[in-house]
């Protein structure tokens, strides 16, 4: 089956690569070529369902010619493929007005089949204008430029008025140029049932509704998979035309077992790469080099899990990979970057010692075998965590400049249609109201797996299809479209078919593939949407299928905050460095303990802080259990309760089977860790390196279950001829259903767990550098800025606003106890009129609001906000905000008349009161320094009084509450049942609502729109002392401002 759309020719396949390639495969043909528009994009996952059903994916492509039309082309060879990437790559590459040179003049034909097209091929066009001439003119030229072997004219017949003439037109045209023809059916889906959402899709190119596309549709519904044997019959009248797919197919060599990719060498100092003996030699130099300084003591153990390593890494062929890592890590770690290696990388005791991470693998008894195993077919993956923003950009940057041109891109992330995206477009195609798809996407969430399925079962792929589709329906009823609609099954059909199809390509948000020589020869590159970069076609699972090695140089936000604060930290004459500070220091682990995590890492969630006084985490390895423990795997598999009860003494201490004792040890009887189910399945199972590696891909494999049926399978088989009896094997399998999709290993926990520990630290003794850290790195974490202004003054830090004559740019430590917020925190001001005010005001004091508006030159507007924000008022003679306000819209002097400074006359609008100062600070700056709301409202409001976060805690379990806050996030995991968690803030701290899910279905719309919020309940404590308000009432709280600070919703 030649010249096939899949959905990643976007918003024209309907289908995707697996369904077309499992339809063909069903139907009996031995080959399928998809053709995508401009790219590559689906030819791996057809690779990849090809090789499981046993038929050939032939790689294609339809190139958009600089008439608009699409002409399909087919890698026959490698050197084909090259040129198609090169060709590809060159076009979207190019500055959009230079692409219509970008013409097959451009791309050498070597190796490439050509096929004229269909309906939106350029010949076909040709005649559908009736202009033969032109089409005659075309045909030779792609004749003259593929060779007379390699292009054919494509035949399609879909039973169209006016087809069989096209055909005869395209066979004379192929007998007049000694050409042979092909029969095509020009598949855009699977099967007849998908004609609608193609239908849909081509309403969302034209930018139309159904109702209104009239003759765009497809005529009928005959652009599908056909069986050989209906082509057979449908092309009776040119059997030829049947015979010649026969022969493009077998002359096609290339596929992408031989796609050729090769991971660079490391250059000697002359510039030469070094073989793969000189690397191993390398990577063991500097190994060795760094050894004492990282081990210590340094054991027989050490040194005989290094030579493992060594050995391994060198027969695996992986030695300049290490060595590549390496100098990126150097290289930031040269111009003062944290960095920190993490995930499986941890386990890796030549990581460890190469300082590419920090968790020592051989002291924490980590699996090397989670990393790297003796049978790997694919390249060990390293993931490096750096300071989000500027420094990781730096480091990105270095990447691309040392594999440059083009020896260097991101990985691409595939945006697929979910619930809100998919409804807004399909209800668009039908013509309902933008109003409802808005109501829609206030409500909307999708099933997930960790939701559904008896116990610890993982659930099919019929299990949540259909539970996506109870809830569709009922959400669509709520959003104003009930099932006696008329047009109610049409838009559940599309929006079952479209679930999941690609949308559009993204970029991973740090996975970079590098090459040895073009990347470009390898598979197209895009422009990413940040420029300096690029970006491949294919997302990361798709280039470690393929054997593309990929190195995730991530951002993150804390690490960002942590490195300003150890930068004021040394300013200030108090450093720190983080790899000696004690990892016992009695104060942060009282902060742990307490749950005061607010702005921390990794623990500052609803969840976390609700298990941190349980847990009571006494020591590091605590901690890293702590991160693990509230994750979906642990939570969906029952196993966070068992491990609290027997830590704390309630239940006794056991293992399902005796082996894994030394397993489960440090967890007590419980696998929390992804290690730990590989372990386990090593033992019971006889799982080798390689065996567990594929388990291990299997449970972090996003694209299908079937890889986790397989390998899930194959373990309970290996169990039973071993004779471990029934109980046991259900252990096992479900602790690997728990870890299917949401599995924490005890590397990445640990790894994660340096960082927390070391925001806890700084927030214990840093505590004014910390807050500053964190306020100047927003948005990241749970909580916004205005919360942590709060949890700063609990504190007992005073935070300072915003000012002309104080503040600087970023928000500034001002001595202990002291932090004034930067100017950056005022909204719309932009980063030029900043630096224009700090200028300014270096050349000589602000005398008056008049000189600060003259010498600035500010535009009117960022004059108001400031006066608004309250960022005037220290000028001379200022006033207070509403005199600011009237003085800034006086006129700005001009020429000599800047320099006579008018006497002000008294403003006539009367001073904020603390209530309008509160609504402008939320307006201009989204934060407030001032009172909080929530006591402005306990002021002014004449309802009886409700108990406050501070009295919550002195009630009994089971006592009737009302009480009222302000909201800072909502959650409703998948893990929780439908339930949801409410976080209000008021001025004393934070309270906890939860919400059973009959009543948050009730009260749906005041639970996600309200901003402020009385709740009636029953008061539940829990062990730790931590107390809940079991929600019982919830209505809308007269709001003490007209705006509210942005709360954090995961629903």
């Amino acid at each position: 089956m030649l010249h096939t759309r899949s959905a990643f020719s976007f918003l024209r396949g309907a289908s995707q690569p697996e369904a077309l390639v499992a339809r063909a495969a069903e139907l009996g043909h031995p080959a399928i070529a998809i053709a995508d528009h401009d790219g590559f994009f689906g030819s791996p996952r057809a690779h990849r369902a090809a090789k499981a059903h046993g038929i050939r994916a032939i790689v294609a492509t339809s190139v958009t010619l600089p008439d608009g039309t699409h002409l399909p082309l087919i890698a026959r060879t490698r050197t084909g493929y090259q040129s198609l990437c090169q060709f590809l790559s060159r076009h979207h590459l190019s500055d959009p007005l230079d692409r219509p040179h970008h013409d097959l003049a451009t791309l050498t034909p070597e190796g490439i089949t050509c096929l004229s097209g269909d309906a939106d091929g350029p010949i076909q066009r040709a005649l559908a204008a009736n202009n033969k001439e032109r089409a005659l003119q075309l045909a030779t030229q792609l004749r003259d430029h593929f060779g007379r072997e390699h292009f054919f004219i494509e035949l399609v017949r879909h039973h169209i008025r006016g087809e069989d003439r096209t055909i005869r037109l395209l066979t004379d045209l192929a007998d007049h140029l000694g050409v042979r023809t092909v029969a095509c059916n020009a598949p855009l889906f699977a099967s007849p049932a998908e004609r609608l959402l193609g239908d849909a899709f081509t309403c969302l190119r034209h930018h139309t509704t159904l109702d209104q596309a009239g003759r765009l549709l497809a005529a009928n519904s005959q652009r599908h998979i056909k069986s050989p044997q209906q082509m057979a019959a449908l092309f009776a009248d040119h059997p030829h035309a049947i015979d010649n797919q026969r022969r493009i197919i077998d002359s096609v060599e290339f596929g992408f077992e031989s796609l050729g990719y090769r991971f660079p060498s490391l250059p000697d100092a002359r510039g030469n790469p070094l073989s793969p003996n000189e690397e191993a030699t390398e990577l063991r130099r500097r190994v060795y080099a760094h050894l004492r300084s990282r081990f210590q003591p340094l054991t027989r153990r050490v040194k005989s899990q290094i030579e493992h390593e060594l050995k391994l890494i060198r027969q695996l062929g992986f030695s300049g990979y290490f060595l590549i890592v390496h100098e990126i890590v150097q290289f930031a770690r040269g111009e003062g970057i944290l960095c920190q290696g993490r995930g499986s990388a941890a386990n890796s005791a030549v990581c460890y010692a190469l300082g590419i991470t920090s968790v020592d693998p051989v002291n924490n008894g980590l699996l090397f075998e989670r990393f790297l195993s003796e049978n790997r077919q694919s390249w060990p993956d390293i993931d490096i965590d750096f300071p989000s923003g500027a420094r990781r950009e730096s480091v990105i940057q270095h990447v691309f400049n040392r594999f440059a041109p083009r020896g260097a891109a991101m990985t691409a992330n595939v945006i697929t249609y979910r619930a809100r995206s998919a409804f807004r477009e399909m209800s668009k195609v039908l013509g309902f109201p933008e109003s409802i798809a808005n109501r829609f996407a206030e409500m909307a969430s999708s099933p997930r797996a960790e939701d559904l399925g008896p116990g610890n079962v993982p659930p099919t792929a019929e299990d949540l299809a259909a539970a996506r589709h109870e809830h569709l329906v009922a959400t669509i009823a709520t959003a104003g479209i009930p099932p006696e609609h008329p047009r109610h099954p049409a838009l559940l059909r599309l929006l079952d078919q479209i679930h999941g199809l690609p949308r559009h390509l993204g970029q991973h948000s740090g996975g970079m593939i590098i090459c040895d020589q073009g990347l470009d020869s390898i598979v197209p590159l895009q422009p990413a949407t940040m420029p300096g970069r690029t970006v491949v076609q294919w997302d990361k699972d798709d280039c470690e299928d393929l054997g593309i090695v990929k190195v995730d140089l991530l951002g993150l936000g804390m690490l960002a905050a942590m490195q300003d604060t150890l930068t004021l930290c040394q300013q200030r004459g108090r450093p720190v460095n983080l790899a000696t500070i004690p990892k016992d220091d009695p104060k942060t682990y009282q902060l742990l303990c307490a749950a005061d995590t607010v702005g921390t890492f990794q623990v500052e969630s609803r969840a976390q802080m609700a298990t941190l006084p349980v847990l009571r985490p006494a020591c590091f390895y605590d901690l890293a259990i702590q991160i693990a423990i509230i994750r979906p795997g642990p939570i969906v598999g029952d196993l966070v309760h068992p491990y609290l009860n027997r830590r704390n003494g309630y239940e006794p201490v056991s293992v399902v089977h005796p082996e894994f004792e030394p397993i489960l040890r440090r967890t007590l009887g419980v696998p929390l860790f992804q290690e730990q189910v590989l372990k386990m399945a090593m033992i019971v199972a006889g799982f080798d390196g390689s065996e567990a590696d594929h388990l291990r891909r299997a449970m972090g494999f996003k694209h299908s279950d079937d890889r986790m049926i397989a390998i899930t399978q194959k373990l309970r088989d290996r169990m039973t001829e071993r004779g471990i009896d029934e109980p046991t094997q259900k252990q096992v399998i479900d602790s690997i259903g728990s870890f299917a999709h949401y599995g924490f290993p005890e590397s990445h926990a640990i790894s994660f767990a340096l960082i927390a520990y070391a925001s806890c630290w700084l927030k214990a003794h840093r505590t004014a550098e910390f807050y500053t850290g964190i306020i100047n790195n927003q948005p990241m974490g749970f909580y916004n800025v205005n919360t942590l202004i709060q949890d700063a003054k609990h504190h007992g830090l005073r935070v300072l606003p915003p000012s002309v004559v104080d503040s600087e740019a970023l928000t500034t430590v001002i001595d202990h106890q002291s932090i004034r917020l930067g100017l950056n925190r005022i909204r719309s001001l932009g980063r030029d009129a900043i630096e224009r005010i700090l200028h300014c005001r270096a050349a000589a004091p602000f005398t008056s609001v008049q000189d600060f508006a003259n010498r600035t030159g500010l535009h009117k507007n960022d004059r108001r906000q400031l006066a608004k924000a309250g960022a005037l008022n220290p000028l001379p003679n200022a006033g207070h905000r509403r005199a600011a306000q009237w003085q800034v819209e006086l006129p700005l002097a001009q020429g000599m008349l800047a320099f006579a400074e008018p006497t002000p006359s008294p403003p006539p609008l009367p001073a904020m009161d603390a209530s309008d100062r509160l609504n402008a600070d939320l307006e201009t700056q989204g934060h407030s320094v001032g009172p909080h709301p929530m006591a402005i409202w306990r002021r002014n409001t004449s309802q009886p009084p409700v108990a406050t976060s501070a009295t919550l805690q002195h009630m009994p379990h089971g006592q009737p509450v009302t009480t009222a806050g302000m909201v800072i996030c909502r959650q409703r995991p998948g893990t929780a049942n439908g339930h949801c968690f409410v976080s209000m803030e008021d001025e004393f701290g934070i309270i906890n609502l939860f919400i059973p899910a009959k009543t948050f279905q009730q009260l749906r719309l005041t639970i996600t729109g309200e901003r402020f919020l009385l709740a009636r309940g029953l008061v539940q404590i829990s062990e730790g002392n931590v107390r809940t308000i079991l929600t019982k009432q919830l209505h809308p709280l007269d709001a003490p401002t007209t705006t509210a600070p942005r709360s954090h919703d995961f629903h």
